[in-house]
């Protein structure tokens, strides 16, 4: 099934600020995943398996690089045999990257947190307003981003534009 995020990804120079926050607003700390996401070769949008301890799924999604919120669109597959459908997945299209982070995960309502810590890259945090969990417009999506934005205080000049996967092709070229 396809869903819509309204999303940000920004470097973050205050995580405890931004987890004090979450915590005193109500927010659902899901725990802290260490995740490994193998991006494949593929012919539109981006396709990556994500393996942690709390999140393991195979995401498709396709979205604009600019910075601020912008529209995400993706699939969701939860995965039984990470290991096995990584071994098909890489001899069918190869591996573009792979990306291992710490992220811990919140949830206020329909909106996902993400405080990331990305070796080589440093500290994120991401919003993420969706309609997985809620049956929401894109401009209502786009209102709660814009508000969280706010909130957490993130300023225009540290959102970045580019996923994971394009920081890190970009240091090894």
């Amino acid at each position: 099934m396809a869903f819509l995020n309204v999303e940000i990804k920004a470097k973050c120079n205050d995580a405890s600020f931004i987890r004090n926050y979450l915590l005193t607003h109500g927010a659902d700390f899901k725990g802290t995943d260490e995740q490994t996401d193998t991006y494949f070769n593929v012919l539109n949008g981006r396709l990556k398996l994500r393996e942690g301890n709390i999140e393991n799924n195979l995401i498709w999604y396709e979205r604009t690089n600019q910075a601020g919120p912008k529209k995400s669109h993706f699939n969701l597959v939860k995965v039984e045999d990470a290991k096995g459908l990584k071994n098909a997945l890489a001899n069918a299209n190869g591996v573009k990257v792979v990306v291992k982070k710490r992220r811990e995960i919140y949830y206020i309502g329909n909106v996902k947190f993400h405080i990331d810590e990305v070796p080589g890259l440093g500290s994120f945090v991401e919003i993420e307003a969706g309609n997985r969990l809620a049956d929401l417009l894109p401009e209502e999506l786009k209102k709660q981003c814009d508000f969280y934005l706010k909130e957490l205080g993130i300023k225009e000049e540290d959102l970045v534009e580019v996923s994971y996967c394009d920081m890190l092709l970009e240091k090894t070229i």
